[in-house]
């Protein structure tokens, strides 16, 4: 996986973010059809460029809960 990859797979989540208030890593694995390592990538680059927020989950303790910073 390079550079290149993870920034269009970042694209990829923040869109799906976008039309949603959170998701899990489930979830974005599901509407973006990334594997784990890919989904963690982006969500690296994402929060990186201060993009993203992550929350533990309240229900679930092995899930995180993303969401886009408002701007």
């Amino acid at each position: 996986m390079n550079t290149e990859t993870i920034g269009t797979n970042a694209g990829s989540v923040w869109v799906a973010l976008n039309t949603a208030d959170a998701l899990g890593v489930k979830q974005l694995k599901k509407i973006t059809k990334l594997k784990d390592k890919e989904v963690y990538a982006a969500l690296g680059w994402l929060a990186r460029e201060n993009k993203i927020t992550i929350e533990p989950d309240p229900n679930d303790e092995k899930e995180i809960i993303v969401s886009l910073v408002a701007e």
